[in-house]
């Protein structure tokens, strides 16, 4: 999969998506990174910690989160895609589910789209993916948390976000998915979605997981968001295990240390 000028080899490795919200309200790190320069410090350090693709996110979208206008997401986003972009050779990826918020991402140079809407909240965001040529993360997300049977219905769910965006004309070497821990799902449901994740790559396409810090975490272990970095390091484990090739994380060098070590023991005694 090529996203911007960089090739990832979505089959056989996982990378890792550092997160960067330009938010006051965010549920981790609400207005830690909203000014420009603690911005672009934070890029410059996910960077030299192993992030390999750079995540703007300026909507919270942490349960019962304030919604912005799109002028506002656009002011707190399209400034620091254009200095990352000016400053770092990598990625960009834009988390919106508003096709006018994306448009005025990559007109500052994102490379790619991230819709925890999965193409179902704006009409237009599939025809401006495909137009635009970029890459996307496609998550599930639904209205309601009503299941017949879960998994299948996820997947059910991800089957029509697909044909959304082939209808559009995305090319499906553009595309990722989402199994969207945390949204319209209940704890077991999240602690089960992560457990059979190698099921979701009967759909054909490179998986992200992204559960960095979340609640299923913090409910499993009882622990505030500052302080569940290991509960996140086992469900990136599993992510590779799995053959996600995406995490998406604020805590870059963690886990890029804890994927290094997994892939030497499952790869690196066998390197002649």
């Amino acid at each position: 999969m090529r996203i911007g000028n960089k090739t990832f080899d979505t089959a056989n490795t996982t990378y890792i998506m550092g997160i960067l919200n330009v938010t006051p309200d965010s549920f981790s790190d609400g207005g830690k990174f909203s000014q420009e320069d603690a911005a672009l410090q934070h890029v410059e350090q996910m960077i030299a910690e192993g992030a390999d693709v750079i995540d703007v996110g300026g909507e919270s979208t942490r349960p019962g989160y304030q919604k912005i206008t799109e002028q506002e997401e656009i002011s707190r986003t399209v400034e620091i895609i254009k200095k990352i972009k000016q400053r770092f050779d990598i990625p960009v990826s834009i988390d919106t589910y508003k096709a006018k918020v994306a448009e005025a991402a990559i007109a500052a140079g994102a490379d790619m789209v991230n819709d925890v809407w999965g193409l179902k909240h704006d009409d237009k965001m599939a025809s401006l993916i495909a137009e635009s040529g970029v890459c996307c993360c496609l998550m599930h997300n639904r209205k309601e948390p009503k299941y017949a049977s879960f998994i299948e219905d996820l997947k059910s769910d991800l089957e029509e976000t697909l044909h959304l965006a082939k209808e559009a004309g995305i090319s499906p070497d553009k595309i990722m998915l989402d199994p969207g821990v945390g949204f319209a799902k209940s704890y077991q449901q999240n602690l089960e979605v992560i457990d059979r994740l190698g099921e979701l790559k009967e759909l054909g396409y490179p998986l992200l997981l992204g559960t960095s810090r979340k609640s299923v975490i913090g409910l499993t272990l009882q622990l505030p968001v500052t302080e569940r970095v290991e509960g996140t390091l086992v469900t990136t484990i599993f992510a590779l295990l799995a053959g996600c090739a995406f995490v998406r994380v604020h805590d870059v060098q963690e886990n890029k240390r804890a994927i290094q070590m997994a892939e030497a023991i499952r790869k690196g005694w066998k390197a002649k």
